[in-house]
């Protein structure tokens, strides 16, 4: 288990505050852990999406939403887990910050089944990864060493129904749309030459 502790003095002041010390302390033991268990393994390979949070160098935080089919995160072990980099926007928030500072957080939530689990860990992105082939469309991969892997109360999570995959979701044989906003005025002189029509002097 990571060294550093698992509650740090804020959350026990409002610990304290609810009497809920004692309680918080049990589900430590309970529920924390550093290695994925098979059904930790599962689960994340049938999830379509996770929410990434991360943090500069100065503690300035972001929260990122991260999608795929399932089975876009692979369990590699059970300490690491990794996903695609996809392309995106271009503002690298999460994984620039990831660079930075590669502590991160995973949020793991299954609506249909009401489940989440997360998995606070050390991040490291390469275009080098080899793994990157298991991936089309993947412009970097992610891997996270897992430090500590936990599951929460689902009681909040509500119950939704997958209706239909993201259309630009990447996959074998398969050739996603252009998004309509990279053919907006307003960024069509900023995109990279490889996302510019011909005409403007793309690929």
């Amino acid at each position: 288990m990571d060294k550093d502790p698992m509650y740090h003095p804020g959350m026990r002041r409002l610990q304290d505050a609810r009497e809920t010390r004692e309680l918080a302390d049990r589900l430590e033991q309970v529920t924390v852990r550093s290695a994925f268990t098979d059904e930790d393994h599962a689960f994340i390979e049938s999830c379509s999406m996770c929410f990434v949070a991360s943090a500069d160098t100065a503690g300035q935080p972001d929260c990122s939403y991260k999608g795929g089919l399932p089975g876009f995160v692979h369990v590699l072990d059970e300490r690491t887990l990794a996903l695609p980099d996809y392309d995106g926007n271009g503002m690298y928030r999460s994984w620039g910050n990831a660079l930075a500072n590669p502590q991160v957080g995973l949020l793991f939530i299954d609506f249909e089944r009401q489940k989440r689990l997360r998995v606070n860990g050390r991040a490291v992105i390469a275009a080098d990864d080899p793994l990157r082939r298991a991936w089309p469309g993947a412009v970097f991969v992610v891997r996270v060493t897992a430090e500590r892997i936990f599951p929460n109360c689902p009681r909040y999570i509500h119950k939704m129904a997958m209706i239909e995959a993201s259309v630009y979701a990447p996959r074998t044989g398969y050739e996603p749309p252009v998004p309509a906003w990279k053919g907006f005025d307003v960024f069509r002189d900023a995109l990279p030459p490889r996302d510019r029509p011909p005409e403007d002097g793309g690929h």
